[in-house]
């Protein structure tokens, strides 16, 4: 069976990561892939996923998972890869806890699959990468977006089709900077996301004559964050921004007892804090507390088709942010296989970035399929907007969403805005 002739060469691999310490980082992001352990391959794709079915991020699982199994179903409804349906994903909880998260991991190589889906948090990612991509298996995530992942030495095995911080952030600031303000706070978790992102929003700002007046991190495990309030508030500012998961949640409801609220100053946040239930959370008896916050977070392509038939498929979806990028991960995959003609990550890994760009366009795997076997060079357009991935196996450019919360506190598109890197 393709899990126990594998899983020796994994355990290997592991030792030698252990051995290594796992924190390796570089420039091997763009690089040619490593030599991978020797896998066996018998022609089936097989895909695992660490996506947050519990913790802070919870509220994003539903939208990638279901978007996962809609992918597969779609792909398989198609004939499959190489002639062969692709099998229900193994399942890994990342629960906002990195030990958990690489316990999902480790149980999903040892099961013998090509590629895993994930995982949604950049941090929660970045606790088994070494693991995945040092397995010689192919880590695929649809929201990772810290800057870390662009020059990370993953030896050519990690990709994702969320963008990078790096483009998100000036777009963040030239939304401040167009509503007016001049003395900007910024406040973000100490991890990955937040730092990366807060670096590229300050940036962008004082490139931009604003005067930043606090670009502080804190701990997103702490009990109470009435020091960070306390440090927003002595620092003056005429517009504070919050890089936060669910914990932005005391934040803002701090700044508000503060007066620092949305009616009093600019506040502003991040994907990370774009949900329609932030509003009741922070005010559960008057969720227009919230009125006139504005954020950016990464955007889809308008899809109608695509979002009409993944309801159809999961009806009781709520929340659909990032389930496009998702579902553009397992398809790049599934695209790469095919013109690989192999379920071997070794082999499929080199196609990831081939079937993204530079080719006939297609938008679906039915129809990049049938160009494939016409002997075409393919260009998938995902359900997403277009891929195009950069060397480092990310998107080179990006499509940022600026939203708003109403005056009764519902949340609302303003307007997209496309981002490149800045040069």
């Amino acid at each position: 069976m393709k899990a126990s002739m594998r899983r020796s060469a994994i355990i290997a691999s592991a030792a030698a990561l252990l051995a290594t310490g796992f924190g390796a980082t570089g420039t091997a992001g763009s690089a040619a892939p490593a030599p991978a352990p020797a896998r066996d391959s018998d022609g089936v794709l097989e895909l695992g996923y660490v996506l947050p079915e519990t913790g802070q991020l919870a509220f994003l699982g539903p939208p990638m998972i279901e978007s996962t199994k809609f992918a597969i179903k779609t792909i398989n409804d198609a004939g499959g890869v190489l002639g062969k349906p692709i099998p229900t994903p193994i399942s890994g909880d990342e629960a906002g806890q990195e030990a958990v998260a690489v316990q999902s991991a480790d149980r999903i190589l040892a099961a013998g699959v090509d590629a895993i889906i994930g995982a949604a948090a950049s941090g929660m990612s970045l606790s088994f990468i070494d693991r995945v991509t040092g397995s010689g298996v192919v880590q695929c995530s649809g929201s990772n977006t810290a800057p870390t992942f662009t020059d990370y030495d993953d030896h050519g095995y990690y990709f994702r089709t969320a963008p990078s911080d790096a483009l998100q952030g000036p777009v963040l600031a030239k939304v401040i900077q167009g509503d007016g303000h001049k003395r900007v706070a910024l406040v973000a978790r100490a991890d990955d996301y937040g730092r990366g992102l807060m670096d590229a929003t300050r940036k962008a700002l004082e490139e931009g004559g604003t005067t930043v007046v606090l670009a502080d991190t804190y701990d997103p495990k702490a009990t109470n964050y009435d020091q960070v309030v306390q440090k927003v508030k002595n620092s003056d500012p005429d517009a504070v921004v919050v890089v936060a998961f669910e914990e932005g949640t005391q934040i803002l409801q701090g700044l508000i007892e503060a007066g620092l609220g949305p009616d009093r100053i600019g506040v502003y946040g991040t994907d990370g804090l774009r949900s329609e239930e932030l509003p009741a959370l922070v005010s559960p008896r008057d969720p227009g507390r919230i009125a006139g916050m504005k954020g950016t977070a990464p955007a889809s392509a308008s899809n109608p088709q695509y979002v009409k038939a993944l309801k159809a498929f999961a009806p009781r979806l709520k929340v659909l942010q990032f389930a496009p990028q998702t579902f553009d991960c397992v398809t790049t995959i599934a695209l790469a296989a095919e013109k690989a003609k192999s379920d071997d990550p070794a082999k499929f890994v080199k196609e990831m970035v081939g079937v993204t760009k530079d080719g006939e366009k297609c938008n679906s795997f039915a129809a990049c399929k049938k160009l494939l076997a016409a002997g075409k060079d393919i260009d998938y357009d995902g359900v997403s907007g277009p891929l195009d991935f950069t060397a480092a196996g990310e998107p080179g450019q990006a499509t940022i969403e600026v939203y708003a919360y109403d005056d009764a506190g519902k949340l609302q598109t303003l307007r997209t805005e496309v981002s490149t890197p800045r040069t």
